[in-house]
């Protein structure tokens, strides 16, 4: 279940997410700990839209046969689970800034390149369920952790 909830568009668009509030939020000297409850509260306002609309979406018929409100929403929760799933290791980084068990600037930065390998992983994750050869899940996963390192870039470039 993890692994079908969590190499989903939702759980890259998560990744890419927290990568962009960390480098917003953390662009401005902010403390890890105020990066995290951005982080943290941005996920989820994002995640209960997408919820949202899935449900909406959803909802009604598909292929000629009526899909309930409590179906959709359950559709939709299955659906973006990958989103919250993606925050939780940049989020646990943040946190060990925002205690003080390393100093913020790590702490920040540590987010941001674990959003880069998790993914690489994602990618290659996606490719090698799809049955592709190995020069092809590399080149998924280089391909889809280039969207962290742009964020990485961002950062160097605000900061």
């Amino acid at each position: 279940m993890l692994r079908s909830s969590f190499v989903t568009e939702e759980s890259v668009y998560g990744v890419i997410l927290v990568s962009g509030m960390i480098v917003v939020s953390g662009g401005h000297g902010d403390s890890a700990w105020r990066v995290f409850w951005t982080v943290v509260l941005t996920v989820l306002v994002f995640w209960a839209a997408h919820v949202y609309a899935g449900t909406v979406a959803h909802h009604g018929f598909d292929d000629g046969r009526a899909v309930g409100l409590g179906e959709a929403f359950g559709i939709a929760l299955r659906r973006s689970l990958g989103m919250l799933v993606a925050a939780l290791i940049p989020s646990a980084i943040l946190l060990l800034g925002a205690t003080r068990v390393v100093p913020d600037l790590w702490a920040v930065w540590a987010a941001l390149w674990v959003g880069v390998l998790v993914l690489a992983v994602l990618g290659f994750v996606a490719f090698r369920r799809r049955g592709a050869s190995p020069l092809v899940q590399v080149a998924g996963a280089l391909g889809t952790a280039a969207f962290g390192l742009a964020m990485i870039l961002l950062k160097a470039l605000v900061h």
